[in-house]
């Protein structure tokens, strides 16, 4: 059969699910057709939850004092504010699951932003995995695949949505994390963190000058930064797509686009495909399409900002990352699929990328503050709108919408609140000092917003998953096992120069570190190599555990490791054997290194961090709590991510199921 027939009997949307690769090695699969939305029937009592991701109880009760959050502190005073216990590890991935399943890592099995194979000692995405299409036709130079690739998420258990639709109750879910494809529901779900963009990055921008720049590459991301000349006033260039499955190696589709530079004003003009469209300098776009061709019947669509950030005397023009088109998505995006060309046909394109703001971007200074300032504001504005559409639509059962700001802005301003960090400039702090009390100010709205269009019937709850607290230095956890005798390279090239444990001797390595909290065993029988008996796990382990905290901080006479908690005494479930064998718990101000959980091995054990991503959320959890606000009263003194989902399916009357670990919270 040939791929036009192909095309006619499954349907176009059908056959690029089939066929569709990115290069990252995602493979489009086919969804489920879902006819209509569960939950028919009409609940007495709403529940409304506003996941604000990262929102911090001491940063909270500051501005609650100085009174910036006035709905913030209305809500508090009518029932419930709590400091919410976060997961072990406090990782944005593994809190948002424990949430989603009201279970710990060992029930769903997400430990951590990256996990390993154990047979090749690589970090693997935790979070979803593509599997590629099992059989294809192999025509010359043209590759057909015969079989449907597949994006799988591997986050286990049973989602709270999922147990709510058994008994017909509706849900919307907007957003939430660790929710990449969307799990099969009928209920309305629309994936967030963890989605990628259309070539299958976590978000992969370019840039485009005559101005020698570089950028450093992000596992998973980044940007790429493309060389040009501006010759008469005009500039050519490409914009690169997905794979193309369809052709011999699967080489990179791309756009060519050409720039016509105003010879006196700083305006240039931006063409490509069907699109011209002028930008001023420091202008953007706005959303414009864009459709990258496989073979002359099939092709893909997807999404991007323009950024004219300067004409002259250098030219720079920045692209963001190519999103899914949700109008036309060729990723899973929702359940049912109509749910995201229905946001598509109500307010045009809008950020699919889990994480929207371009973080590289400003760490990589091809934005600056003000500039991924205005993007962030973007998002914002988006968020916001359709927030009120939802909360018009709200009629009965559960909505839950997140926000992804409060992270996002936290991440990269810490630096200018916190004058004890590497990387604080008093300049940029008298003029960037209140972004985050601003962002915590923009989620006030949003919950006023909220308040303003429920009714009495509705519980309101405003949930994070974890605080924050500075990020100053950074600790080197495989150097740290190479100095005291755990890890073994093998002789020939200087330790700092390795990566990915290129010259490890697994046969005299005993431990690793992958991933931002997690330390594994090198044990026999589970790793290719392993040469850890399972007899002298446990002892092994209490040795590292106590000896990692101990590490001092020779700078500032801190421990560095707060707590080093064994998975075997924190976690259970049926997915404990896939756990990390200890997850590092650190001191406020520490983290991970950039390099460590790579499989490098940086100089020095710990070392500054220089870098605008300058906040986190890596220490032992109770060291930044999430927040829990509700108009309802707690019962729990200090409630846990997973009683809040014990507590939303006891307020709907639903039994809470024996895997679900949480105690109901209300």
């Amino acid at each position: 059969m040939t791929e036009r027939k192909n095309e006619e009997a499954l349907g176009r949307r059908e056959f690029l699910q089939l066929v569709l690769g990115t290069s990252a090695g995602l493979l489009l699969a086919p969804g489920k057709a879902f006819l209509r939305t569960v939950g028919r029937k009409e609940t007495g009592l709403k529940v409304l939850v506003l996941g604000m991701d990262g929102l911090d109880t001491v940063l909270l009760q500051r501005y609650l004092e100085a009174g910036l959050l006035p709905h913030f502190q209305k809500l508090a005073a009518s029932g419930t504010f709590r400091p919410l216990r976060s997961s072990i590890p406090p990782q944005s991935p593994v809190a948002w699951a424990n949430f989603i399943t009201g279970t710990n890592p060992g029930g769903h099995a997400i430990f951590d932003f990256v996990h390993r194979d154990p047979q090749t000692y690589l970090p693997v995405f935790s979070a979803s995995e593509s599997l590629p299409a099992r059989h294809q036709l192999r025509l010359g130079q043209l590759t057909i695949p015969l079989s449907g690739g597949e994006i799988r998420n591997l986050r286990r258990g049973r989602a709270f949505w999922q147990i709510l639709e058994e008994y017909d109750i509706p849900a919307t879910i907007f957003k939430i994390p660790s929710n990449y494809p969307p799990v099969e529901t009928r209920q309305r779900t629309f994936s967030g963190m963890g989605t990628p963009d259309l070539k299958g990055y976590y978000g992969l921008f370019n840039y485009y000058t005559n101005e020698y720049k570089t950028v450093t590459e992000e596992y998973g991301g980044g940007g790429r930064v493309h060389d040009v000349y501006v010759i008469g006033n005009r500039v050519e260039a490409r914009i690169p797509g997905p794979n193309n499955p369809f052709k011999k190696g699967n080489p990179e589709t791309y756009v060519d686009f050409k720039v016509f530079i105003d010879p006196v004003q700083p305006v240039a003009k931006i063409a490509y495909q069907d699109q011209e469209f002028i930008l001023r300098e420091k202008e953007w776009s706005g959303w414009k399409k864009i459709r990258f061709e496989f073979i002359p019947t099939q092709s893909v669509s997807g999404i991007c900002l323009f950024y004219l950030k300067e004409v002259r005397p250098k030219f720079k023009l920045y692209v963001s990352p190519i999103n899914i088109d949700p109008a036309d998505p060729a990723l899973p995006l929702s359940t049912p699929e109509s749910y995201s060309r229905q946001l598509a046909q109500k307010f045009g394109p809008f950020f699919t990328k889990g994480l929207p703001a371009d973080t590289a971007a400003l760490e990589n200074d091809v934005l600056d503050e003000k500039e991924f300032l205005q993007q962030d504001e973007l998002v914002y504005q988006e968020s916001m709108a359709m927030l009120e559409e939802e909360l018009n639509n709200f009629r009965s059962g559960l909505l839950f919408f997140y926000f992804s700001n409060t992270d996002q802005s936290q991440h990269m301003f810490f630096r200018l609140i916190d004058r004890d960090h590497p990387a604080y400039d008093e300049k940029l702090a008298a003029e960037f000092g209140r972004v985050i009390e601003n962002t915590y100010r923009q989620m006030d709205r949003a919950l006023q917003l909220a308040l303003e269009k429920v009714d009495r019937q509705t519980v309101v709850v405003v949930m994070s998953d974890h605080g924050f607290c500075p990020f100053r230095r950074g600790f080197n956890l495989n150097t740290w096992l190479l100095r005291n005798g755990y890890h073994v390279l093998r002789p020939g090239r200087r330790p700092e120069e390795v990566s990915l444990f290129q010259t490890t001797d697994w046969s005299r390595t005993r431990a690793y570190g992958v991933g931002l909290n997690a330390l594994y065993l090198n044990l026999k029988g589970r790793e290719a190599q392993g040469i850890v008996r399972p007899e002298d796990k446990e002892p092994l382990l209490r040795e590292l555990a106590y000896k990692l905290e101990q590490v001092s901080d020779p700078l500032t006479g801190e421990r560095v490791i707060l707590k080093a908690y064994l998975s075997q005494d924190v976690f259970s479930g049926a997915h404990l054997a896939e756990a990390p064998d200890i997850i590092l718990g650190f001191n406020r101000n520490y983290r991970i290194s950039w390099n460590s959980p790579l499989g490098s091995f940086p100089r020095e054990l710990i070392e500054n961090n220089p870098q605008k991503w300058s906040g986190d959320h890596m220490t032992a959890p109770d060291l930044i709590p999430g927040v829990l606000l509700a108009n309802r009263p707690a019962r729990l003194e200090s409630p846990a991510l997973e009683d809040v989902t014990a507590g939303i399916l006891s307020l709907f009357g639903v039994k809470i199921p024996p895997d679900i670990s949480g105690r109901p919270v209300f």
